[in-house]
């Protein structure tokens, strides 16, 4: 027999949901005797919408009731707000528990929809649960002086012909190289000195001619404080780089994506 909040919480069971992460349903004993969505207290999803955990075996997925309008809103002027308010839900989570993010504007067309994704990849999640269980992501951002200048060498190239044009490219393409070589060595740097167990990286060209390096290092929790002495220790030593550093957040970049999705 289910008690009231139970049978309340059954008039959901058509309900499309926003999916915002999975956790581990251990990191919550409230659900020890709930099979149904309950309310995740004093924590507001998109929109202002109520949080519900929704028990699934070992795992728990946060969700909110996603509503048809809320589609259009995902992807209009709110969409920004309501990523922010994606990041925010599953950072709380992740005080309580390991959590693996679903991407935003992950929906679910009804309770039958979710648990068949949770089914289907239940081996998948748990293997992820288990490999980031104790770890957070850091996040650096590293801003560096490029090794070509984009302007002169377009300029050039619009003003040469034939041989002067192959010769330009030739040049282009070593700079290329040498601009890689450099992000090469600048990450392989940052490694040495981090010692992250996992990292991820990605490389982009800004339009005031510097490089940006993007640099996830995946760190167990227990060396946050540790990583973060190394990066004051970083941005005394290495004068000429412009560094930013971020986290501890949830292992974004480090989750494993090859799920099916029963939308």
């Amino acid at each position: 027999m289910y008690s009231a909040a139970e049978e309340a919480q059954g008039a959901t069971e058509t309900m499309a949901w926003y999916a915002y992460c999975i956790a581990e349903r251990s990191a919550f004993p409230e659900l020890a005797r709930h099979r149904r969505p309950m309310p995740l207290p004093n924590v507001t999803g998109l929109f202002g919408n109520q949080t519900f955990l929704f028990p699934a075996a070992d795992l728990t997925v946060i969700v909110s009731e996603h509503l048809p309008e809320d589609t259009a809103r995902l992807a209009g002027p709110e969409a920004s707000a309501a990523c922010r308010e994606h990041a925010n839900v599953i950072a709380t989570a992740f005080k309580r528990s390991t959590v693996l993010p679903f991407r935003f504007a992950t929906t679910f067309q009804d309770d039958d929809a979710l648990r068949r994704s949770v089914r289907s990849n239940q081996r998948h999640f748990m293997a992820n649960v288990e490999r980031l269980r104790g770890k957070a992501e850091m996040h650096l951002k590293v801003l560096v002086d490029d090794v070509s200048n984009e302007a002169r060498e377009q300029g050039s190239v619009s003003a040469a012909a034939g041989q002067q044009y192959l010769a330009q490219m030739r040049e282009t393409a070593s700079r290329q190289r040498e601009r890689q070589s450099k992000a090469r060595a600048l990450t392989l740097q940052m490694n040495r000195m981090f010692l992250p167990l996992e990292e991820e990286i990605t490389c982009k060209r800004m339009d005031s001619g510097k490089m940006l390096i993007d640099i996830a290092h995946l760190v167990d929790k227990s060396t946050v404080e540790r990583y973060q002495n190394k990066y004051s220790t970083a941005t005394k030593e290495l004068k000429d780089l412009a560094m930013q550093l971020s986290g501890p957040w949830p292992p974004y970049h480090f989750v494993q994506r090859e799920t099916r999705t029963h939308a």
